[in-house]
């Protein structure tokens, strides 16, 4: 039992195998390429085949950006951050393949990674958020909740603003941190050198993080609010920062919230960049009794 998992992201394609004692090995990653004539799903088959010329390959789970149509295995709605990738049907164009093809949106994936093997064991009511380039969201209710249309959970574009024309994502996500740090320190200043200073007391760094972390708190208050969730996650590369980060995004959800109100908890997601490799892959096992 040998599973190839794949995910997807705007600027990186990184795959792995899910071995039969449920652990990922042989990983890769190749730059996602510019999307003209279904490149992508080129990239994706011949990952496979070079799998499949290696390993028995029982399955493959492909978790990507967009919203996905799990049973159809379509993008059915994609941003600009991948062009021509509405209506890709990888279960279709990888038909040839002869493996059974999973494909799940990258945040759901990430759930689902975290239900299984991370922060989210055992929990039956909690959400996801990823921030990155953009901002993703996924909710577990006994379950995945999609919506009616599969578009629940976008919280990207929450909190539209017209003063200043920008959604939350646009003020919350890493990619706006990036710009205040831009805006405030110059371009020789990393994300993770103004966290490091940040944690030693350095003034204007604290501003600069606490700052966007008011706008990340502003978004999981209406999450909060909407959905009381057991607990929230957050995803992506800035949840290495941990306990700092969490403490910084706690000091403030309050703020948008009813006195003694504040009863969801919030953690890191635990598997980092591994969370939607193992989430993609999921289906095949979860009425398997593995864990």
């Amino acid at each position: 039992m040998s599973y190839l998992s794949i995910d997807i992201g705007g600027t990186y394609i990184k795959y792995a195998l899910l071995d039969d004692k449920v652990n990922l090995t042989h990983h890769g990653k190749v730059h996602t390429p510019v999307n003209q004539n279904n490149a992508i799903v080129s990239e994706v088959k011949s990952i496979i085949i070079k799998y499949k010329e290696q390993f028995a390959v029982s399955g493959v789970g492909i978790s990507t950006a967009g919203i996905v149509n799990r049973e159809k295995g379509e993008i059915i709605y994609a941003g600009p951050t991948i062009q021509d990738y509405k209506g890709t049907n990888f279960k279709q164009l990888l038909a040839d393949t002869n493996l059974p093809i999973h494909v799940e949106n990258d945040v759901n994936s990430a759930l689902l990674g975290e239900r299984w093997k991370g922060a989210g064991r055992a929990s039956e009511n909690f959400f996801c958020v990823t921030l990155g380039t953009g901002i993703g969201g996924a909710y577990y209710h006994n379950g995945l909740v999609s919506g009616s249309h599969l578009q629940a959970n976008s919280v990207g574009y929450l909190l539209y603003d017209p003063a200043t024309g920008t959604t939350y994502e646009q003020r919350a996500s890493t990619s706006a941190l990036n710009a205040r740090i831009l805006e405030r320190l110059g371009s020789n200043w990393s994300t993770r050198e103004v966290f490091h200073q940040a944690k030693v007391g350095d003034d204007t760094c604290l501003d600069i993080i606490h700052a966007w972390g008011r706008e990340v708190a502003a978004g999981l208050a209406q999450i909060i609010l909407l959905k009381d969730p057991e607990m929230i996650i957050i995803g992506g590369g800035v949840s290495q920062q941990g306990d700092f980060l969490i403490e910084i995004i706690g000091d403030h959800v309050e703020e948008f919230l009813p006195e003694s109100f504040m009863k969801t908890e919030i953690k890191v997601a635990e598997l980092c960049n591994h969370a939607a490799l193992y989430g993609a892959v999921y289906p095949f096992l979860k009425n398997k009794n593995i864990y």
